[in-house]
């Protein structure tokens, strides 16, 4: 073993930065420490403006030649990624579980497929993206998507190497070379990734992780002048900093951010069903950005609803990700947790009252916890918590249910739990989201659009969207005259 490496359960990571196919030390380290238990992981490489600079350096040397890569040998490639990653997906979840404190179960059912599947997606997709030729007055318009360029790819630590790919997969296929940037808080799965694509072909300098702490390897990343593409998933106060920066260079960007989604119960509702979507929030501790934290329930069925939500929620299992039997973890970070119960407490402290939870645990476990009396304009109505606190109000009528649910300056998703589908098709079409569910929660797939609305984002993602914003789209118009016949 190394200085340069840890052990994770027996998974060897290493904690340099991956640039230009090859590993860099760093002069100085930051702790990364597990939420399991508190322990200390590791010391990693902290990058600084130098390792940015190098890492967009190799990616700008690598680009034109991953650029040229026909579409069917990058197709290829990616598939090679997508069959490694399966090969590891013990090792993957085994580290992503210790670093970001997820449930081990979620992560080999369904997390590190996805990551495969992420790859898999974006190459096929590539393959089938149309050039589509038309027609003006004889003449012809071919339209062509053309890599953009060294993309920096800055993502989150509540479910780090998924997201991380759900950015990676199409900024490659578009033939782009990219620069990722972990979150400092789980760092780890990000850099075994890079050993796994390198070993499954991906070219040097295609793929670029630079570990950072804190904002300089950000910052330096951001305003490069030889990046052409970014894109973010984090907080509105980062994305503000980070659009600044792309601005002065005029770099498309592309922020996925917060919310404070709402999930609608009517009283027509199945309220079996409503009370396991409204539990099902508490998933990864509370810490999915897309979670529908505000609960908004018919005024006529609130009693019921509250009681067997009660009963259901206080039967969740909190503890040690690791046990197949845990239902909800650890939150990320001492800081996080503060927060959270920073949260909570002004909420209480202001009249709220918690029907269940409204406190801290053990180590870094927060309680699940549902507040009530709440008014509309307080923080804990209006403010990502990104915990396990749900909040419950009231309401007497679809304008009043459509009015509160989109009086909040997020828009990222909403969840509508309903037996009419008269009213489903009513209320759906008011609500300021970017994704809404309907009866349902988390079904996603990659063909579809996935964005916020207002502060919860600019842009979308998925399928062809991907590519709109990883690619440059040429028009060529070519005219029916003026040709020399060579034959």
């Amino acid at each position: 073993m190394s200085e340069h490496t840890l052990t994770v359960a027996g998974v060897t990571v290493d904690t340099r930065h991956w640039i230009g196919g090859e590993r860099v030390a760093s002069a100085g380290t930051f702790v990364d420490v597990s939420p399991i238990d508190g322990s200390v992981l590791g010391e990693i490489a902290r990058g600084t403006a130098a390792e940015a600079s190098a890492a967009v350096a190799a990616a700008r040397a690598a680009f034109p030649g991953w650029a040229a890569t026909p579409r069917a040998e990058r197709a290829r490639i990616l598939h090679a990624v997508a069959d490694a990653v399966e090969k590891r997906i013990e090792d993957l979840s085994i580290v992503e579980t210790h670093d970001n404190g997820a449930l081990l179960r979620s992560h080999r059912r369904g997390v590190m497929p996805r990551v495969a599947h992420n790859f898999r997606f974006f190459a096929d997709r590539l393959v089938d993206l149309g050039h589509d030729d038309f027609d003006t007055r004889g003449h012809t318009n071919h339209v062509s998507w053309d890599p953009a360029g060294p993309c920096v790819l800055i993502t989150p630590w509540n479910a780090p190497l998924m997201l991380a790919t759900w950015k990676i997969a199409p900024a490659l296929a578009a033939g782009n070379t990219v620069i990722l940037k972990p979150a400092e808080w789980s760092p780890l799965t990000a850099s075994l990734f890079a050993d796994i694509a390198a070993e499954a072909g991906l070219p040097a300098g295609v793929l670029n992780v630079v570990q950072g702490y804190g904002a300089e390897a950000g910052n330096a990343l951001v305003s490069h002048l030889d990046v052409r593409r970014i894109s973010f998933t984090g907080s509105v106060p980062t994305a503000k900093t980070i659009a600044a920066a792309a601005a002065a260079n005029l770099v498309p960007a592309s922020f996925e951010l917060g919310g404070k989604s709402p999930l609608l119960v009517f009283a027509d509702a199945d309220l079996d069903l409503a009370v396991d979507l409204a539990v099902e929030q508490y998933d990864n501790a509370g810490q999915v950005c897309l979670a529908a934290t505000r609960i908004l329930v018919e005024e006529t069925i609130a009693q019921e609803f509250t009681r067997r939500f009660t009963e259901k929620a206080s039967a969740l299992r909190q503890g040690d990700p690791r046990d197949e039997t845990t239902d909800i973890g650890p939150n990320i970070h001492t800081r996080q947790l503060e927060k959270i119960d920073g949260f909570v407490q002004r909420a209480l402290a202001a009249g709220a009252r918690a029907v269940i939870g409204g406190r801290r645990g053990e180590g870094q476990y927060y309680a699940p916890t549902l507040l009530t009396d709440v008014a509309q304009d307080s923080e804990i109505v209006q403010e990502e918590v990104f915990g396990p606190v749900l909040t419950l109000q009231t309401f007497t009528d679809e304008d009043e249910a459509v009015r509160l649910a989109n009086d909040t300056r997020f828009g990222l998703a909403a969840t509508v739990a309903t037996g009419d589908r008269g009213r489903a098709a009513r209320v759906t079409d008011r609500l300021v989201a970017g994704t809404v569910w309907v009866n349902c929660f988390f079904v996603r797939d990659l063909q579809a659009p996935f964005g916020g609305s207002r502060h919860s984002g600019v842009g979308r993602e998925g399928g062809t969207w991907s590519f709109d914003f990883y690619c440059d789209l040429k028009n060529t118009v070519t005219a029916p005259k003026g040709w020399r016949d060579h034959g």
